[in-house]
């Protein structure tokens, strides 16, 4: 399938306005950028179009990231607006994130499309995990006054979000819940956390694929322009839908919904790399 064609493809395009309004929802109602949605979708979409599966998910993950930047900006505004974003967190944790997001995008072009899958589904039930059995809360929590341990988790965080092609909603907001915060506030600064995330590792993945050989056409480095306007402009309108619903939401119900979905997501990623 060529391209130029893909006006005319019309599976493509639906396939790719559902994940924006999938994912621009859910980037507002967790706290997360979107590319727990993004990432397998347009990774499938790419395979059955028949480009190399090596590439294809590099090209899912950079292409994740460039999306999530509209996207977190519309979710962090709209939970702005009703006094769930923490700025002195998100001044502590910038600058940390942003280096380890950048030092990842670098580094991905050193790891198989088969251990980014792996590095997703494992990191997808930890973080399930975490969520459910709290287990980050009792090991960090004694640390939540400590401004080296933000720095830390924020470079961390960074660098895992990267090679996930995610806003670091997933890992930002148990991280932020362990170190005291309410879930609504912490869904609200990891929205703009995220946006420093996928700045940083938007250009990481620029730099990477720059020079590498069978990425699909419209591709600069290893971000997908047509992929980037299909679902960026639809994930940045329906990102307040979920930032309102998060907020008629009560914490437990906002949790499990959480960790459900990353459980899903993760088995997905499983599931192609079995089939290989």
């Amino acid at each position: 399938m060529d391209w130029s064609s893909l006006v005319g493809y019309w599976p493509f395009v639906l396939g790719m306005m559902a994940t924006g309004i999938v994912s621009g929802i859910a980037a507002g109602l967790l706290g997360i950028g979107g590319g727990a949605v993004i990432v397998p979708a347009l990774s499938n979409a790419l395979l059955l179009m028949g480009y190399d599966p090596e590439v294809v998910q590099h090209v899912a993950v950079g292409t994740s990231l460039a999306i999530i930047i509209p996207t977190g900006v519309m979710s962090a505004r709209a939970h702005h607006k009703r006094g769930a974003l923490d700025m002195e967190v998100l001044k502590l944790w910038a600058p940390f994130i942003v280096v380890g997001t950048f030092v990842g995008g670098l580094m991905a072009g050193f790891y198989s499309g088969d251990v980014l899958r792996i590095v997703f589904a494992v990191m997808a039930f930890v973080i399930a995990a975490n969520i459910i059995f709290a287990f980050q809360t009792r090991l960090m929590g004694h640390l939540k006054g400590s401004a080296p341990t933000h720095r830390i988790s924020a470079f961390v965080v960074g660098y895992i979000s990267s090679l996930m092609g995610i806003g670091g909603g997933s890992l930002t907001v148990p991280t932020l819940v362990a170190f005291g915060h309410s879930m609504h506030k912490a869904v609200g600064t990891s929205a703009a956390i995220g946006v420093a995330i996928a700045l940083s590792g938007t250009a990481g993945f620029l730099i990477s694929g720059w020079s590498v050989e069978d990425r699909p056409p419209l591709s600069i480095g290893y971000i997908n322009l047509l992929a980037l306007a299909l679902v960026g402009v639809l994930a940045a309108v329906c990102a307040p839908w979920g930032a309102a619903l998060a907020h008629r939401m009560d914490q437990r119900t906002l949790k499990y919904v959480f960790a459900a979905f990353l459980i899903a997501v993760g088995l997905n990623m499983l599931w192609k790399v079995v089939l290989g």
